[in-house]
């Protein structure tokens, strides 16, 4: 069932009036457990429509971290011998010394299970195909093809396994654990971010939850928006960019230069709108449901700085990240030189959580060595308040900027070409390579039907209109009020569905 369907349609309308009206009838005894099975079996018919043989897994997974979640804070408050006066001061500081180890082991035993699963549903045949190629085992190559011939990876596992692993830190630094497992799994598989986010803590949509009311018109209006947002985004930006896309990386030996490079560009494009578009469709289901997720992008591609960049490009994401790795790890507090560790770490992690290739690895690692770069510019910078200036003047911010997305943009390479034979051939070619004399014939004009001319022009226009959307909304503060927005829904929607590309190719990070 994709987002962008009739199915998915007319799903979401029967969810909603089904929801509703049990909301009202419930209200006034106040029993919010009619409503929270509504919300977990619709999730359930949700992911049963693309992979139904995995439920069983992440009902596993749901109950593991809710029991733990349980476990953990039931050990949250101090032991017996807390209260226990006749303990001496040497016997209590063993006791609590005991205490917060046992339940430190059990925090690390929690992570560990979830982290099980995530390799296990995800990077086996990476890691076989790997430890084939170092110990030189024939068995292993052959049980890696096997998984991949064989199984298919899980749908979210990735949001699925980071959002268990956060519930259960939460509660081990002092959250309250939740004792309500229908509340529980309603959260952990409400279907709007179920398979790609946005990332969301528990605590926050428990809260969500208790608070629930029917949306206002306004309300309802900007949730229907941002459903329009997001498939006009998928289907009209992201799915036919998508298509010069693939040409052009299907073809690497055969595109020039130009090609590559026009290809690149289009591939940024196209992964932001693909995965904002997505991202606006599960929000505005939410909004539709009473309930608000988090934003996962704030104008990403103006950023002018790599750390800035990480702030707005997939926000739930770099949260996770900051609070349960890189804070843990020390965070900026230990120096230059530990927090330049810190940061590459994470980036690495983040790498390869987006997927189980060397060329997610390398793209990671290359974010990693530009917030290295960057937090020793800072450092270098600190004391000299000249240079300072200077990057704050127009042609500083101009520069960061421009170092800024010609590092995220080229590291997209790896992003779309995880393998690295592949991604080294591209960069290769990047400068001087000419094309095949057949392959702008093809690919321009059989295939997407208009000169490399007119494919460049689209592509900038579209970048201008991004500019433009920018400053109104961030520049000159300004926004569509809600009649507006509520005229142009169906306007919109229309045009979906009059120009979207008959076979609309998949959401890419389905894939993580």
């Amino acid at each position: 069932m994709s987002f962008i369907s009739i199915t998915y349609s007319c799903f979401l309308l029967a969810v909603l009036g089904i929801y509703w009206l049990v909301q009202r009838s419930t209200a006034a005894t106040g029993s919010p457990k009619l409503k929270l099975l509504l919300l977990l079996i619709s999730s359930l018919i949700f992911y049963a429509s693309l992979q139904i043989q995995y439920i069983p897994l992440l009902v596993l997974i749901t109950l593991i971290n809710f029991y733990f979640g349980q476990a953990l804070g039931t050990n949250t408050v101090s032991g017996s011998h807390a209260t226990n006066y006749h303990l001496s001061n040497e016997e209590w500081l063993v006791a609590d010394s005991f205490w917060n180890n046992r339940r430190s082991r059990l925090l690390s035993l929690g992570i560990l299970i979830n982290v099980i699963f995530l390799l296990g549903f995800k990077y086996i045949p990476f890691i076989l195909s790997n430890l084939a190629v170092i110990l030189n085992l024939t068995i292993a190559q052959d049980g890696a093809n096997w998984i991949r011939d064989n199984l298919i990876v899980t749908l979210g596992i990735s949001f699925f396994i980071f959002e268990g692993i956060a519930y259960i830190i939460d509660v081990y630094r002092g959250a309250p654990a939740t004792r309500n497992l229908l509340q529980f799994a309603a959260y952990k598989l409400f279907f709007p971010k179920l398979i790609s986010g946005p990332i969301t803590r528990y605590h926050p949509f428990a809260i969500e939850l208790k608070t629930l009311q029917f949306p206002s018109f306004d309300r309802a209006t900007e949730g229907l928006w941002l459903i329009t947002s997001g498939a006009i985004k998928k289907a009209l930006l992201a799915d036919h960019i998508g298509i010069f896309v693939d040409l052009c990386f299907g073809n690497i030996e055969r595109a020039g230069s130009g090609d590559l490079w026009l290809a690149i560009f289009a591939y940024g494009l196209q992964l932001y709108f693909d995965f904002s578009g997505y991202v606006d469709i599960a929000r505005g289901s939410a909004v539709l449901l009473g309930i608000n997720l988090p934003e996962n992008f704030d104008f990403p591609y103006f950023s002018i700085s790599i750390a800035d960049f990480w702030r707005r490009w997939h926000i739930t994401l770099g949260d996770w990240i900051r609070n349960y790795l890189y804070f843990p790890l020390g965070g900026s507090r230990k120096g230059v030189a530990r927090t330049c560790l810190n940061l590459f770490i994470v980036m690495v992690i983040i790498g390869i959580w987006h997927g189980a290739a060397w060329g997610f690895v390398a793209w990671g690692g290359l974010h990693g060595l530009a917030l290295v770069i960057h937090r020793l510019t800072e450092a270098f910078c600190e004391n000299r308040d000249g240079i300072k200036r200077w990057w704050q003047s127009w042609s500083g911010v101009l520069v960061s900027w421009f170092l800024t997305q010609f590092m995220v943009f080229t590291a997209w390479i790896f992003f779309r070409i995880p393998n690295l034979t592949q991604a080294s051939l591209v960069i290769q070619n990047l400068w001087g390579h000419p094309a095949d004399i057949q392959f702008a014939q093809k690919v321009y004009l059989t295939a997407i039907g208009m000169e490399r001319f007119w494919v460049v022009l689209l592509l900038v226009s579209l970048a201008a209109s991004m500019a433009g959307v920018y400053t109104i909304r961030r520049g000159l503060k300004l926004q569509l009020n809600w009649p507006v927005k509520l005229l142009l829904v169906p306007v919109g929607l229309y045009v979906v569905w009059l120009f979207a590309p008959q076979s609309g190719l998949p959401y890419i990070y389905f894939d993580f």
